[in-house]
């Protein structure tokens, strides 16, 4: 596939901006959440990336892609610099949620949703590997935090436009709906998510009709969601408040969202049992 590049933990408000509508899994892809068991205290505030996660450049950090081609319906590496401010690539990262950095693919329909962990060289080169993608339009998403010299990691979130070649079909959004099933198991989303000011929602998660308890840690917590607005793409991450605290979390999780505009939003939640990690999705409409 040829890619045309154009034009975190985020917590509270802008955080769950993009949340409520598309999930972060190991290397690992997937196409297809108050109180919690085992949860310690919340730890404390951490600064917000700034914007919504379209730009490509950030206070002089820029999302670099070095592949240039990609193969359609076809798994294959992909690379890229993060670069600073003096133009070289950055080679020293702050861990955000255990992981150096995460990378997500949505496609523009928010059909295919990845969220991976690249590999990173001594020369600041970064490379993970991607699942066969079908021919259209997707967006790559790299979210980090570099050192800062005042001792507190600086979150950024940079995302690029990708062109898989081919004629690929457009599938239409899923009605919005309160619930999602995944593996068994069925995820119930509450509260009412609003623009302009945070409200606590909630995800029941229960299989086979009874509350599920063994939800195990993932990425420091007992779930991870991400979300993407059917306008723009526009991104958002958040997981429960908390952290994860052994295998026995659930079946509530809750978080404290905030969406930065109206409409659809696509929620990717992922979570982990019995060492298998689960995507569930929802759309979410925002009023």
């Amino acid at each position: 596939m040829s890619i045309r590049v154009s034009a975190r933990r985020l917590s509270g408000v802008l955080l769950i901006s993009a949340l409520l509508l598309a999930g972060c899994g190991q290397s690992n892809a997937a196409t297809t959440p108050a109180s919690t068991t085992g949860m310690s205290d919340m730890p404390g505030d951490e600064p917000m990336p700034p914007g919504n996660g379209l730009a490509p450049t950030i206070t002089g950090y820029t999302f670099a892609p070095t592949t240039t081609d990609l193969t359609p319906n076809s798994p294959g590496p992909f690379t890229f610099t993060i670069t600073g401010p003096d133009g070289n690539p950055v080679t020293q990262f702050e861990p955000e949620q255990s992981e150096l950095l995460h990378f997500y693919l949505i496609r523009s329909d928010l059909t295919a949703f990845a969220h991976l962990h690249p590999s990173l060289a001594a020369d600041g080169t970064w490379t993970v590997s991607l699942p066969a993608l079908g021919p259209g339009a997707y967006r790559a998403y790299v979210m980090f935090n570099t050192p800062d010299p005042a001792g507190k990691p600086l979150p950024f979130v940079l995302s690029r436009p990708l062109t898989v070649p081919g004629t690929g079909s457009v599938t239409p959004l899923p009605a919005a709906s309160p619930t999602a099933s995944v593996d068994g198991y069925t995820l119930t989303l509450s509260g009412r998510p609003t623009t302009g000011m945070a409200t606590p929602l909630t995800l029941d998660v229960t299989k086979d009709g009874r509350p599920v308890t063994d939800l195990q840690p993932y990425l420091d917590s007992y779930a991870h969601l991400s979300a993407f607005h059917a306008g723009d793409l526009a991104f958002a991450h958040l997981h429960p408040e908390g952290t994860a605290n052994g295998d026995h979390g659930g079946p509530k999780l809750t978080f404290d969202a905030s969406f930065p505009s109206k409409g659809a939003w696509r929620m990717f939640v992922q979570f982990q049992t019995a060492n298998t990690l689960h995507t569930a999705v929802f759309t979410v409409t925002v009023g």
